[in-house]
Protein backbone atom coordinates (compact mmCIF):
# COMPACT_ATOMS: atom_id res chain seq x y z
CA UNK A 1 0.00 0.00 0.00
CA UNK A 2 1.20 3.68 -1.27
CA UNK A 3 2.51 5.42 2.18
CA UNK A 4 1.37 8.75 0.66
CA UNK A 5 -2.40 9.67 0.23
CA UNK A 6 -2.07 11.96 -3.16
CA UNK A 7 -5.19 13.48 -2.36
CA UNK A 8 -8.05 11.57 -3.15
CA UNK A 9 -9.92 15.32 -3.35
CA UNK A 10 -7.61 16.04 -6.58
CA UNK A 11 -8.51 13.35 -7.96
CA UNK A 12 -12.30 13.61 -7.74
CA UNK A 13 -11.89 17.29 -8.91
CA UNK A 14 -9.90 16.03 -11.81
CA UNK A 15 -13.31 13.91 -12.58
CA UNK A 16 -15.10 17.81 -13.69
CA UNK A 17 -16.91 20.48 -12.05
CA UNK A 18 -19.63 18.27 -10.68
CA UNK A 19 -17.19 16.24 -8.98
CA UNK A 20 -17.88 13.12 -10.94
CA UNK A 21 -21.67 13.84 -10.81
CA UNK A 22 -23.69 12.74 -13.56
CA UNK A 23 -26.80 15.00 -14.32
CA UNK A 24 -30.22 13.48 -13.30
CA UNK A 25 -31.52 14.44 -16.56
CA UNK A 26 -29.52 12.17 -18.26
CA UNK A 27 -31.39 8.88 -16.53
CA UNK A 28 -35.29 7.86 -16.43
CA UNK A 29 -37.02 5.79 -13.84
CA UNK A 30 -38.12 2.26 -15.02
CA UNK A 31 -40.61 2.27 -12.73
CA UNK A 32 -41.78 4.12 -9.67
CA UNK A 33 -39.13 5.10 -6.90
CA UNK A 34 -39.09 2.67 -3.94
CA UNK A 35 -37.80 2.78 -0.56
CA UNK A 36 -34.39 1.01 -0.68
CA UNK A 37 -32.11 0.16 2.43
CA UNK A 38 -29.60 2.94 2.67
CA UNK A 39 -26.92 1.15 4.12
CA UNK A 40 -26.06 -1.18 1.40
CA UNK A 41 -27.50 1.65 -0.95
CA UNK A 42 -25.97 4.72 -1.54
CA UNK A 43 -28.09 7.47 -2.38
CA UNK A 44 -29.13 10.94 0.00
CA UNK A 45 -31.26 13.56 -0.97
CA UNK A 46 -28.79 15.61 -3.25
CA UNK A 47 -26.61 12.18 -4.63
CA UNK A 48 -26.60 8.67 -5.34
CA UNK A 49 -24.49 5.86 -6.99
CA UNK A 50 -25.15 5.73 -10.74
CA UNK A 51 -26.16 2.01 -10.31
CA UNK A 52 -29.41 3.59 -9.13
CA UNK A 53 -30.24 5.27 -11.48
CA UNK A 54 -32.85 3.80 -13.33
CA UNK A 55 -34.71 2.76 -9.59
CA UNK A 56 -34.38 6.05 -7.71
CA UNK A 57 -34.48 9.53 -8.41
CA UNK A 58 -31.75 11.98 -7.47
CA UNK A 59 -31.13 15.25 -7.88
CA UNK A 60 -27.25 13.81 -8.86
CA UNK A 61 -25.67 10.60 -9.77
CA UNK A 62 -22.04 10.13 -9.46
CA UNK A 63 -19.69 7.07 -10.82
CA UNK A 64 -17.75 5.64 -7.99
CA UNK A 65 -14.28 6.17 -7.59
CA UNK A 66 -12.05 3.64 -6.91
CA UNK A 67 -10.02 4.00 -3.48
CA UNK A 68 -8.70 2.06 -0.60
CA UNK A 69 -8.12 1.74 3.34
CA UNK A 70 -4.65 3.09 3.62
CA UNK A 71 -1.46 2.02 6.55
CA UNK A 72 -4.20 2.49 9.39
CA UNK A 73 -7.77 0.87 9.29
CA UNK A 74 -10.74 3.84 9.15
CA UNK A 75 -13.92 4.07 11.34
CA UNK A 76 -17.14 4.26 8.77
CA UNK A 77 -19.36 6.67 10.64
CA UNK A 78 -22.92 7.33 9.78
CA UNK A 79 -22.03 11.43 9.43
CA UNK A 80 -19.37 13.32 8.35
CA UNK A 81 -17.92 13.69 11.61
CA UNK A 82 -15.67 11.85 14.20
CA UNK A 83 -18.41 11.93 16.63
CA UNK A 84 -20.81 10.32 14.84
CA UNK A 85 -21.49 6.85 15.71
CA UNK A 86 -19.19 4.17 13.81
CA UNK A 87 -21.07 1.86 11.59
CA UNK A 88 -18.59 -0.40 10.28
CA UNK A 89 -14.42 -0.35 9.37
CA UNK A 90 -12.69 -0.30 6.40
CA UNK A 91 -9.55 -2.39 6.84
CA UNK A 92 -6.27 -1.44 5.68
CA UNK A 93 -6.13 -2.63 1.83
CA UNK A 94 -10.03 -2.61 1.47
CA UNK A 95 -11.53 -1.10 -1.36
CA UNK A 96 -13.92 1.52 -1.05
CA UNK A 97 -16.29 3.55 -3.73
CA UNK A 98 -16.60 6.97 -3.32
CA UNK A 99 -19.04 9.15 -4.60
CA UNK A 100 -18.63 12.47 -2.77
CA UNK A 101 -16.46 14.35 -0.81
CA UNK A 102 -17.43 17.54 1.20
CA UNK A 103 -14.35 18.35 2.99
CA UNK A 104 -12.00 15.75 4.69
CA UNK A 105 -14.61 13.28 4.82
CA UNK A 106 -15.17 10.88 1.47
CA UNK A 107 -19.05 9.40 1.17
CA UNK A 108 -19.63 5.94 -0.42
CA UNK A 109 -19.57 2.64 0.20
CA UNK A 110 -17.05 -0.55 1.37
CA UNK A 111 -17.08 -2.78 -1.82
CA UNK A 112 -16.51 -6.13 -0.27
CA UNK A 113 -20.17 -5.84 1.40
CA UNK A 114 -21.44 -2.63 -0.10
CA UNK A 115 -21.79 -0.99 2.88
CA UNK A 116 -22.35 2.76 2.88
CA UNK A 117 -20.86 5.16 5.10
CA UNK A 118 -18.46 8.40 5.33
CA UNK A 119 -14.25 7.52 5.82
CA UNK A 120 -12.19 10.07 6.61
CA UNK A 121 -10.56 11.10 3.41
CA UNK A 122 -7.01 11.32 4.94
CA UNK A 123 -6.81 7.55 5.58
CA UNK A 124 -8.02 6.58 1.99
CA UNK A 125 -4.87 6.29 -0.72
CA UNK A 126 -5.57 5.32 -4.74
CA UNK A 127 -6.77 1.57 -4.97
CA UNK A 128 -3.93 -0.96 -5.95
CA UNK A 129 -4.53 -4.77 -6.47
CA UNK A 130 -4.14 -6.50 -3.56
CA UNK A 131 -1.51 -10.12 -3.32
CA UNK A 132 -1.57 -10.70 0.19
CA UNK A 133 -3.51 -10.57 3.41
CA UNK A 134 -2.62 -10.79 6.92
CA UNK A 135 -3.99 -14.00 8.73
CA UNK A 136 -2.88 -13.59 12.48
CA UNK A 137 -4.77 -11.45 14.78
CA UNK A 138 -2.03 -8.61 14.36
CA UNK A 139 0.69 -8.10 11.99
CA UNK A 140 3.78 -6.04 12.53
CA UNK A 141 5.34 -3.70 10.04
CA UNK A 142 8.29 -2.59 9.72
CA UNK A 143 10.65 -0.14 8.32
CA UNK A 144 12.97 -2.44 7.16
CA UNK A 145 13.22 -6.14 6.73
CA UNK A 146 14.43 -6.41 9.66
CA UNK A 147 12.94 -8.05 13.07
CA UNK A 148 15.39 -5.21 14.59
CA UNK A 149 13.98 -2.55 12.68
CA UNK A 150 11.57 0.46 13.79
CA UNK A 151 7.90 -0.65 13.91
CA UNK A 152 5.94 1.55 11.91
CA UNK A 153 2.71 0.31 13.19
CA UNK A 154 0.51 -3.09 13.22
CA UNK A 155 -2.08 -4.46 11.16
CA UNK A 156 -5.35 -6.64 11.68
CA UNK A 157 -6.37 -9.93 10.50
CA UNK A 158 -7.76 -9.55 7.30
CA UNK A 159 -5.93 -6.65 6.33
CA UNK A 160 -4.96 -6.49 2.06
CA UNK A 161 -1.98 -5.96 1.21
CA UNK A 162 0.17 -5.25 -2.27
CA UNK A 163 3.59 -6.75 -2.23
CA UNK A 164 6.40 -8.70 -3.19
CA UNK A 165 7.82 -11.44 -0.82
CA UNK A 166 11.53 -11.06 -0.44
CA UNK A 167 13.06 -13.87 1.73
CA UNK A 168 11.35 -13.44 4.70
CA UNK A 169 9.11 -10.39 4.21
CA UNK A 170 6.54 -9.15 2.15
CA UNK A 171 7.51 -6.07 1.05
CA UNK A 172 5.18 -3.08 0.73
CA UNK A 173 4.47 0.35 0.24
CA UNK A 174 4.22 1.40 4.10
CA UNK A 175 6.88 -1.41 4.88
CA UNK A 176 7.74 -4.95 5.54
CA UNK A 177 5.78 -7.31 7.08
CA UNK A 178 7.20 -10.67 7.98
CA UNK A 179 6.37 -13.55 5.81
CA UNK A 180 5.02 -15.51 8.52
CA UNK A 181 2.13 -13.16 8.83
CA UNK A 182 0.52 -12.70 5.37
CA UNK A 183 -0.71 -15.37 3.27
CA UNK A 184 -1.68 -15.12 -0.23
CA UNK A 185 -4.66 -13.43 -0.87
CA UNK A 186 -6.06 -16.85 -2.03
CA UNK A 187 -5.02 -18.83 0.39
CA UNK A 188 -8.57 -19.24 2.55
CA UNK A 189 -8.83 -21.06 6.00
CA UNK A 190 -11.27 -24.06 5.98
CA UNK A 191 -12.79 -23.01 9.18
CA UNK A 192 -14.03 -19.56 10.13
CA UNK A 193 -14.67 -21.26 13.68
CA UNK A 194 -10.51 -21.46 13.94
CA UNK A 195 -10.56 -17.94 12.19
CA UNK A 196 -12.74 -16.50 15.04
CA UNK A 197 -10.80 -17.80 17.74
CA UNK A 198 -7.67 -16.19 16.78
CA UNK A 199 -9.53 -12.76 18.03
CA UNK A 200 -10.62 -14.43 21.17
CA UNK A 201 -10.40 -11.24 23.99
CA UNK A 202 -10.43 -8.89 21.19
CA UNK A 203 -11.97 -5.63 22.79
CA UNK A 204 -15.63 -5.07 21.88
CA UNK A 205 -16.14 -2.43 19.69
CA UNK A 206 -19.28 -1.07 18.36
CA UNK A 207 -18.55 -1.13 14.38
CA UNK A 208 -15.52 -2.70 14.59
CA UNK A 209 -14.10 -5.37 12.16
CA UNK A 210 -10.55 -6.44 14.03
CA UNK A 211 -8.36 -3.14 14.42
CA UNK A 212 -8.46 -2.13 18.04
CA UNK A 213 -12.22 -4.04 18.89
CA UNK A 214 -14.78 -5.91 16.85
CA UNK A 215 -17.90 -6.06 17.79
CA UNK A 216 -20.69 -9.25 16.89
CA UNK A 217 -21.52 -9.24 13.34
CA UNK A 218 -17.58 -7.96 12.67
CA UNK A 219 -16.44 -10.99 14.37
CA UNK A 220 -18.58 -13.81 12.27
CA UNK A 221 -18.02 -11.28 8.60
CA UNK A 222 -14.35 -11.51 8.95
CA UNK A 223 -14.42 -14.94 9.91
CA UNK A 224 -16.32 -15.95 7.02
CA UNK A 225 -14.10 -13.67 4.75
CA UNK A 226 -10.93 -15.93 5.49
CA UNK A 227 -12.95 -18.68 4.10
CA UNK A 228 -13.85 -17.49 0.82
CA UNK A 229 -17.63 -16.46 2.37
CA UNK A 230 -19.38 -13.57 1.79
CA UNK A 231 -21.30 -11.77 4.79
CA UNK A 232 -23.41 -8.59 5.13
CA UNK A 233 -22.34 -6.44 7.60
CA UNK A 234 -24.83 -6.29 10.04
CA UNK A 235 -26.92 -8.70 12.48
CA UNK A 236 -30.66 -8.79 10.75
CA UNK A 237 -28.89 -8.83 7.26
CA UNK A 238 -26.69 -12.39 8.51
CA UNK A 239 -30.06 -13.46 10.17
CA UNK A 240 -31.48 -13.48 7.14
CA UNK A 241 -28.88 -14.34 4.36
CA UNK A 242 -26.09 -16.59 5.72
CA UNK A 243 -26.68 -20.50 4.92
CA UNK A 244 -29.99 -22.51 5.50
CA UNK A 245 -32.19 -22.37 8.77
CA UNK A 246 -32.10 -25.32 11.20
CA UNK A 247 -34.90 -27.21 12.43
CA UNK A 248 -36.24 -26.92 15.73
CA UNK A 249 -34.38 -30.60 16.63
CA UNK A 250 -31.35 -30.55 14.59
CA UNK A 251 -28.19 -31.01 17.22
CA UNK A 252 -25.71 -27.84 16.79
CA UNK A 253 -22.53 -28.19 15.22
CA UNK A 254 -19.20 -26.31 15.01
CA UNK A 255 -19.71 -23.66 12.46
CA UNK A 256 -23.31 -23.12 13.07
CA UNK A 257 -24.26 -19.12 13.06
CA UNK A 258 -26.94 -18.19 16.07
CA UNK A 259 -28.76 -14.94 16.07
CA UNK A 260 -29.98 -13.03 18.98
CA UNK A 261 -32.23 -9.92 19.19
CA UNK A 262 -29.83 -7.67 17.82
CA UNK A 263 -26.49 -10.19 18.07
CA UNK A 264 -24.67 -13.28 16.50
CA UNK A 265 -22.01 -15.90 17.25
CA UNK A 266 -20.53 -18.97 15.77
CA UNK A 267 -21.23 -22.27 17.55
CA UNK A 268 -17.68 -24.31 18.21
CA UNK A 269 -18.95 -27.18 19.40
CA UNK A 270 -22.46 -28.67 20.04
CA UNK A 271 -22.64 -26.29 22.95
CA UNK A 272 -20.58 -23.68 23.05
CA UNK A 273 -21.01 -20.50 21.61
CA UNK A 274 -17.54 -17.55 20.30
CA UNK A 275 -18.89 -14.09 20.26
CA UNK A 276 -17.95 -10.63 20.37
CA UNK A 277 -20.36 -9.02 23.16
CA UNK A 278 -20.59 -5.97 24.93
CA UNK A 279 -21.48 -8.29 28.30
CA UNK A 280 -17.57 -9.32 28.38
CA UNK A 281 -16.81 -6.34 26.43
CA UNK A 282 -14.62 -9.13 24.80
CA UNK A 283 -14.89 -12.11 22.23
CA UNK A 284 -14.94 -14.60 24.21
CA UNK A 285 -16.28 -18.67 24.04
CA UNK A 286 -19.06 -19.57 26.46
CA UNK A 287 -21.72 -22.03 26.73
CA UNK A 288 -24.93 -21.27 24.62
CA UNK A 289 -27.28 -21.91 27.44
CA UNK A 290 -25.61 -18.86 29.44
CA UNK A 291 -25.98 -16.37 26.40
CA UNK A 292 -29.56 -18.04 26.45
CA UNK A 293 -30.33 -16.97 30.57
CA UNK A 294 -29.06 -13.88 30.14
CA UNK A 295 -31.17 -12.80 27.19
CA UNK A 296 -34.45 -14.88 28.66
CA UNK A 297 -35.40 -12.01 30.39
CA UNK A 298 -35.68 -9.72 28.25
CA UNK A 299 -36.79 -10.92 25.00
CA UNK A 300 -39.35 -14.07 24.60
CA UNK A 301 -36.95 -15.80 22.03
CA UNK A 302 -33.80 -15.44 22.76
CA UNK A 303 -32.63 -17.47 20.03
CA UNK A 304 -34.29 -15.81 16.67
CA UNK A 305 -32.66 -18.50 14.22
CA UNK A 306 -30.23 -21.00 13.82
CA UNK A 307 -28.70 -21.94 10.41
CA UNK A 308 -25.87 -24.07 8.68
CA UNK A 309 -23.54 -22.91 6.42
CA UNK A 310 -22.81 -25.93 3.87
CA UNK A 311 -25.48 -26.63 1.17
Amino acid sequence: MPSENPSISKRLAADGKTGGRLPAAAFHLDGPTRRLDPRTNAYRRDIADVALAGTLFAPHYAAPMASMGGAAAAMMRKTASHQAEAVSQLLPGEAFAVLDLAGSWAWGFSVHDHYVGYVDAGLLVPALPATHRVHVREALRFAAPSIKAPMLGTLPLGARLAGELRDDFLATGDGFVHARHVVALDLLSDDPVTVAETLLDTPYLWGGRGADGIDCSGLVQVALAACGIAAPRDTDMQRETLGRPLPEEARLRRGDVISFPGHVGLMVDEDRLIHANAHWMSVVIEPLADVVARLAPHHDRPISSRRRLDP
